[in-house]
């Protein structure tokens, strides 16, 4: 079967045009990958959110003779990307722009290159007598926190054999990246007492007791930064701390009942995860609440955690590793700051590491850009892939 083909910059610049924010729907891309491997004669899978708005896509390119549909590796990769509101951008951050050797728009570096370069390879690798499948595995909100992908890994358990092992294709410039932290979010909801600006001595004023609670936490950062526990393996090598959002208060004349704020940190290995909210719910209920109630009994402060990325942890003889030394030729792995989906798979059994083109350093800027030099070391890389799975 003849399908659809484009060169590895014409599908980089079909993915970057489909605007994949993470607070937006996904169906287009998922709809147009879908249409094009079923031109090639690849059937998809997809798994829906709960509204149906979103979808991962999973699908196969089987051996054609002599091979084993079991096992096979997955390339995995994000559709969604985070917002460009408020950034400076030099150009429409949803049209590539070729300049100075590299392609600018949103999503180039993290991730959408890394699934368009195994897109465009699709026509070689169907023509190609595979022993070993290669499958290719899309999923949606992972910039808020890998929603998606724990939906596709359970249609997998429950439906088709069991991959062999999986590749991330996240920004490392093409390093293996054998671990990485992992990350827990929260929402903290402070409630005051509201009147009038003339009269704060009889309200309770959400948004500067949430300033507070962020003071506390930012001092929890620092600890980490200049106490640890370290480890050499990241950068930076100690756990961090980010308050991502703050919205609160009605009018400048109006004592604010409500603020809330969300916040995230990523610990490293030797960190307890339990440490940061336990010292924070502690500081809330010794020192924030009692202030607040002395004033207006009814005075609260909740904080809910909205996701918990696992770590990817370097694993003994990990057959992922293994075959991503081969096909490098790297004789080391790096650590990486960021989470991915590769502890989610890690989790399910299937062995993973992350591997893919461009910096992380470009993601989620303005003016985001992936470098041609590391489009073509992908491409380079993922053809190595096919000779391994053609080999058997």
């Amino acid at each position: 079967m003849s399908g659809p083909t484009y060169s590895t910059i014409e599908m980089i610049e079909r993915l970057v045009a489909f605007d994949t924010v993470s607070a937006r729907s996904n169906l287009g891309l998922i709809d147009f990958v879908r249409d094009y491997l079923a031109g090639h004669g690849i059937d998809s899978r997809l798994t829906f959110d709960t509204r149906r708005e979103k979808a991962n896509l999973f699908a196969t390119i089987e051996p054609q003779t002599g091979g084993s549909p079991g096992g096979g590796i997955v390339l995995s990769g994000h559709t969604d990307v985070v917002p460009v509101e408020g950034q400076p951008w030099d150009t429409d951050p949803f049209r590539v722009v070729v300049k100075d050797g590299r392609l600018y728009g949103r999503g180039t570096a993290d991730m959408k290159s890394f699934i368009a370069i195994a897109l465009a390879l699709v026509p070689e690798l169907r023509a190609r007598d595979l022993k070993t499948p290669i499958h290719l595995a899309l999923s949606y909100d992972e910039e808020i926190g890998c929603l998606g992908v724990p939906a596709l890994l359970r249609d997998i358990a429950d439906a088709l054999p069991a991959p062999r092992l999986a590749i991330i294709g996240e920004p490392t410039l093409m390093r293996i990246a054998n671990r990485h932290k992992g990350v827990l979010a929260f929402e903290t909801r402070v409630t005051g007492r509201d009147g009038h600006s003339s009269g704060t001595h009889r309200g309770v004023n959400a948004v500067v007791h949430a300033a507070e609670i962020i003071g506390f936490l930012d001092r929890l950062a620092t600890e980490r930064r200049r106490q640890g526990p370290f480890d050499d393996g990241f950068d930076p090598p100690y756990t961090t701390l980010n308050i991502g959002t703050i919205e609160g208060g009605a009018a400048l004349n109006i004592i604010p009942r409500h603020c809330a704020f969300k916040w995230e940190f990523r610990p490293v290995p030797a960190d307890d995860p339990a440490a940061i909210p336990a010292r924070l719910d502690s500081f809330v209920a010794e020192t924030v609440l009692p202030r607040m109630r002395g004033t207006a009994p009814e005075a609260d402060v909740t904080t809910t955690p909205r996701c918990a990325v696992p770590a990817l942890l370097p694993e003994a003889d990990s057959p992922a590793e293994a075959l991503a030394r081969s096909l490098t030729g790297a004789n080391t792995t790096v650590g990486a700051a960021f989470a991915t989906e590769a502890g989610l798979f890690q989790e399910a059994g299937i062995p993973a590491i992350v591997c893919g083109p461009g910096s992380i350093e470009q993601a989620h800027q303005p003016n985001e850009f992936i470098a041609l030099e590391q489009v073509a070391a992908c491409e380079a890389f993922l053809r190595r892939l096919a000779d391994w799975a053609a080999s058997g």
